[in-house]
């Protein structure tokens, strides 16, 4: 695309990598130019921490902020209770309005280390879609709202067709989902002249519902921007570690944890990663992402510590790069690690090294664990582990024990 924006924000979105489509992009670089945007992304209320698939589209709402527009950070505490269907292979299970309201308290303590929320003109806004969804009149809404959607078109969404071409299940009540979704947009139309709705790429359908209901009850032209679908070089889902989700909030994942899943950036996205998560300059960011052979681990470092210092602090990242250097450099055991704190109960008369390797994440089974053992590739205090039938009892754990899994993960285990 040749498209040449005036926009400092539209800008940044193309030579950063965070464009995939918009609806009219010279409208919205127009609408952008001319003063203050309100633009939202929408967030259900899952679980109880935003995780690292997630970031990229923070990090589009913190530049669009940089550049002088207000992001909204809709919480999706009414969505949340019918769940989205796309791309999924089955219902999310329904959540209770304590469970959503916790999982919100605990997202907003990531979006408040990457926005600034307050009074001011382009200062962010958190919505709930509770505050409208949760009192709407059925037979109202059917007639006012739903006789705008045509089924026909609602089942050629590749969201639902997918779910359908498989013989899966897809119920009455996520069917409603887009309808919704299409709803909140016009009603943050109304209510805070919102004009432009921002996702990932799997909700450009859901957008343009929301652009063509607005078009129609309320005459207004608004946008929608999508960023892509983020895969590593590998075509693993970005987001996604050894162990589990790779989540944003320091009481699920420590920031060392954290840090130490940017430091294992595969070298090929090393570069396309520091244009999407840091805030360094791009000819910075290719010039990192272009070095070769030992010296691309530099580039991870820095990658590593300018995305923990966004969310954890500029502290959190120096001493996980301190932890990190002690363990891989001097084989010493770092203040920062993982640590497994067993009790002489839990202990009893041992507990077997492939347990210990499960109950310290570095391995998801059993069997996961003894396959690490038999391919050489669990270490005991940076010793090869080749016994999957060691048991440990406390005389073993006078000192913590440290587990390392491949050259990269490492917990320690210790009697509390």
């Amino acid at each position: 695309m040749t498209y040449h924006p005036k926009s400092d924000f539209i800008a940044i979105m193309m030579e950063r990598g965070f464009l995939a489509d918009c609806t009219d992009y010279q409208g919205l670089d127009e609408a952008l130019s001319n003063g203050i945007v309100p633009a939202y992304i929408g967030y259900d209320a899952t679980a109880k921490s935003l995780h690292v698939g997630h970031l990229m589209n923070i990090m589009v709402l913190r530049w669009l902020q940089k550049t002088g527009h207000k992001p909204i950070t809709l919480m999706g505490g009414g969505t949340t209770k019918v769940g989205d269907p796309s791309f999924r292979s089955e219902e999310r299970p329904l959540l209770d309005d304590a469970a959503i309201d916790a999982n919100i308290a605990g997202m907003k303590e990531v979006f408040a280390k990457y926005l600034n929320y307050g009074n001011r003109s382009n200062d962010a806004i958190m919505l709930n879609n509770a505050e409208w969804l949760d009192d709407l009149n059925y037979l109202s809404f059917l007639r006012d709202i739903g006789r705008h959607f045509s089924v026909n078109r609602m089942l050629s969404f590749e969201s639902v067709k997918s779910r359908i071409d498989r013989e899966q299940s897809l119920s009455f009540l996520e069917f409603n989902y887009m309808i919704l979704q299409a709803y909140d947009f016009l009603e943050l139309n109304r209510r805070y002249g919102c004009l432009l709705q921002m996702g990932g790429s799997d909700q450009w359908g859901n957008i343009v519902n929301g652009i063509d209901l607005t078009r129609r009850v309320a005459e207004q032209e608004i946008f929608g921007l999508t960023t892509p679908l983020l895969t590593t070089s590998d075509g693993r889902k970005m987001g996604k570690s050894q162990g589990g989700a790779v989540w944003l909030n320091g009481d699920m994942l420590s920031p060392y944890e954290f840090w130490q899943f940017w430091r294992n950036t595969t070298d090929a996205d090393t570069g396309k990663f520091l244009k999407l998560f840091t805030e360094l300059p791009v000819e910075e960011c290719d010039r990192l992402g272009a070095l070769q052979g030992s010296e691309i681990n530099e580039a991870k470092i820095i990658l590593a510590n300018e995305v923990t210092t966004l969310l954890h602090g500029a502290d959190a990242a120096a001493a996980a790069e301190a932890t990190a250097r002690e363990v891989f450099e001097k084989g010493g055991v770092g203040d920062d690690l993982p640590t497994l704190t067993l009790t002489a109960d839990d202990l009893g008369d041992g507990m077997s090294i492939v347990q210990l390797i499960v109950k310290s994440g570095l391995a998801k089974s059993g069997k996961e664990a003894k396959r690490l053992i038999a391919e050489n590739g669990a270490r005991l205090n940076d010793a090869p582990l080749t016994d999957t039938g060691l048991m440990i009892d406390a005389a073993a754990l006078t000192q913590p024990l440290k587990l390392s899994a491949g050259k990269k993960r490492h917990a320690l285990v210790q009697l509390g």
